[in-house]
């Protein structure tokens, strides 16, 4: 390119953006005024005498409100009962989850006389203050009943001279504990870290462990993490966990059955938390809790040592207990407001140290800890949109209208792969999108080129950012797409279906942001049906009847947050929908696009699992929003020849990713059922999940 032509470029980038400033920096003048009209009303309403005398029976309005909100969250009157039986279901599970699963004599037997090629010591260090008696004998009774025995118990307590009866319970469990609990009175307290630190200073495990005063291990747990290291190698170990009410913890109020590793969603929220253990040699060089973070000292610390840890292995079983109870953490974020700045804070020193700059932390609906990110876009990265077509020109028009009416990326161009239309309209509006008329339209350019293969050509409009592809042959939505990206032109493609509606007008940047990363494939948007209830949330392979693949949360309504909040926050999934897929062009072309021997089906799906063997993270985020009018297009798969070629193609995907499916999805969490969408669990006592 000559320098004249690149200087003519960069003025005209610099007009374009010029000119997108002034408009933004237009609407926020407006938008401002707005806001100052409207608060002036609102003060005016709240200094009103008649507005305070009114206030109970507000609140009583209120009440009532949020409770109908809450149902409406649910759907309808089925999705009402559905949300019933699924929380009746997870309650008569709840002892099977908790005491039921302590091992029994035999149990208990076989697993204290197993010895295991390596058996570390394990060092767990629980921070002491001012905790009440009851818990305290707790917590220590729990630790001397572990079936692994090789453990030590470190004990530093800060306590005040009025519950002189915690040091009275430590010295009287470590007499009989054959030198395995240490304990340490500190001379005061110095918070969480420091405490936890000086019980660092005591450990000589060869494994550490961090536990809260005042919640209860599963007699199993140091157990099944020592298999886990003599089988896996692991170096950092985590489980799930519930929280319980006061002292039963058969009454539980939340069961948190994670996913594995996923560093965007521990980057976006702790879901990984308790129970934390890892190798020693994580911690060379390092600072175990930093007491900046008090607060959050676990967050940065998992988010400090997973970085370094060579194999993190997740422990699929309820194994941790933390009490609910006033004050504590579990039982509301609130009691610790100053955690939510320290989580933030956190975060933003892990995103540093990763090399990112210029972004942003904000909470989310789902919880003042649970955290949408902003990433800076490097560059002004061009975006190929590639959208299969066959007639449907309502559809088609109304997709690309809202792409062009509601994005605020300018840097795209739209690739139609036209397939076989029939219909006049729809060759009249591919004339329209193409600046054509009279002699010149659609139609008759293309009877001048040379049909070669299933390639017809391109057409482009006037600037260039609309263009057409003609593809001849029988639909292969794989194929299809394929050759549509063959004439892409942009540094990234982004698959969409013509039946979708755009939503957010910054839906390009929340999906170019994750996959721009070196260390991310495919990045997938939040669909909903016209009604406002997810289509699309993450694919997990295995999931549905057919045990191939399926979208969570599917049917949910829009308002609902999702299992622990997992509608609100972006995430690490499996697969996406091809439906709307943001990915480098680069990649695409690297693991062969489209495999074109899925005609119609599970393509998408094959795909991102072609790009995770690459080593690279799959992403769902919430924050780019479209309507996906299903099945509009080409209709359902499951009548007649449909439903038979979905059979084959199936069958074909079980086949490809045997291995991949039988070890589960990563993502997804195997006490969950994989006959449903919505996360409910599946009875512990049965098997072959």
């Amino acid at each position: 390119m000559s320098e004249s032509n690149t200087e003519i470029n960069y003025k005209e980038a610099y007009e374009r953006e010029h000119e997108k400033c002034a408009d933004l920096a237009d609407k926020i003048v407006v938008l401002e005024s707005e806001k100052e009209d409207l608060q002036f009303k609102l003060d005016r309403i709240k200094k009103n005498k008649f507005w305070k005398a009114t206030g109970p029976a507000r609140s009583v309005i209120h009440f009532a409100q949020r409770q109908k909100e809450r149902l409406s969250h649910c759907g309808g009157p089925k999705d009402i009962l559905r949300k019933i039986r699924n929380k009746s279901h997870q309650k008569s599970l709840m002892e099977s989850y908790g005491t039921g699963s302590f091992p029994d004599a035999e149990q208990r037997k076989k697993e204290e006389e197993t010895v295991f090629p390596y058996m570390p010591k394990i060092s767990i260090l629980v921070p002491l203050w001012n905790n009440k008696r009851e818990f305290q004998i707790q917590m220590l009774d729990c630790v001397m009943n572990q079936t692994y025995q090789n453990w030590e118990l470190c004990l530093a307590d800060g306590s005040d001279a009025e519950h002189a009866y915690i040091e009275e319970l430590c010295k009287e469990y470590a007499a009989k504990s054959d030198g395995r609990i240490v304990y340490k009175h500190l001379d005061h307290n110095g918070g969480i870290s420091y405490n936890t630190n000086e019980c660092y200073k005591l450990a000589t495990g060869d494994y550490i462990g961090l536990f809260d005063q005042d919640d209860i291990l599963h007699p199993s747990v140091l157990y099944a993490y020592v298999k886990e290291i003599n089988e896996q190698g692991a170096d950092y170990l985590y489980c799930d966990e519930t929280t319980f009410q006061e002292d039963n913890i058969n009454k539980m109020l939340t069961m948190h059955f994670k996913p594995d590793y996923a560093p965007d969603n521990l980057r976006a929220n702790n879901y990984i938390c308790h129970f934390s253990v890892f190798s020693r040699k994580l911690l060379e060089g390092e600072e175990l809790f930093r007491t900046a973070f008090d607060g959050a000292q676990d967050h940065d610390m998992i988010l400090r040592l997973t970085d370094r840890a060579q194999k993190i292995v997740h422990v699929p079983r309820l194994m941790y207990y933390w009490r609910s109870h006033a004050g504590s953490t579990a039982a509301s974020i609130d009691a610790k407001p100053y955690a939510i700045e320290a989580a933030k804070g956190a975060v933003a020193d892990h995103l540093k140290k990763h090399g990112f700059k210029h972004f942003q932390i904000t909470s989310t609906r789902a919880c003042a800890t649970i955290f949408r990110i902003r990433y800076q876009i490097l560059g002004d990265p061009k975006i190929s949109i590639v959208i299969a077509n066959k007639d449907h020109v309502e559809d088609l028009k109304r997709c690309i209208t809202s792409i062009q009416k509601n994005s605020t990326w300018s840097n795209y161009e739209i690739i139609v792969v036209e397939n076989n239309s029939t219909t006049p309209e729809i060759r009249d509006y591919y004339s329209q999108l193409l600046g054509l008329s009279g002699n010149d339209s659609y139609a008759e350019r293309c009877k001048l080129h040379t049909v070669c293969g299933h390639d017809g050509g391109i057409l482009h409009s006037e600037d260039g950012r609309i263009s057409v592809v003609t593809y001849h042959g029988d639909f292969n939505y794989s194929a299809v797409n394929n050759l549509g990206v063959s004439y892409a032109t942009g540094d990234y493609i982004l698959l969409l279906n013509n039946d979708t509606e755009v939503i957010t007008a910054n839906w390009m940047e929340e999906m170019l942001m994750y996959a721009q990363r070196e260390d991310v494939g495919a990045v997938g948007a939040k669909l909903y049906y016209a009604d406002k209830t997810i289509q699309h949330a993450g694919v997990v392979i295995g999931l549905g009847a057919h045990r191939t693949a399926g979208h969570t949360h599917y049917r949910i309504p829009v308002q609902n947050l999702g299992y622990m909040g997992r509608l609100c926050y972006t995430q690490n999934t499996t697969a996406v929908t091809g439906a709307c897929l943001l990915v480098k062009k680069s990649l695409y072309e690297q693991v062969g696009g489209l495999d074109e021997s899925f005609v119609i089906s599970l393509n998408d799906v094959d795909f991102c699992l072609k790009l995770r063997k690459l080593g690279l993270l799959n992403v769902w985020t919430p924050f780019a929003e479209l309507y996906h009018y299903e099945s509009i297009s080409r209709g359902l798969d499951d009548q007649g020849e449909k439903a038979e070629r979905y059979n084959k193609e199936s069958e074909h995907f079980r086949e490809k990713w045997k291995a991949e499916l039988e070890a589960g999805d990563p993502y997804y969490n195997p006490n969950f059922s994989l006959d449903r969408s919505d996360y409910a669990l599946r009875d512990p006592a049965v098997s072959g999940h």
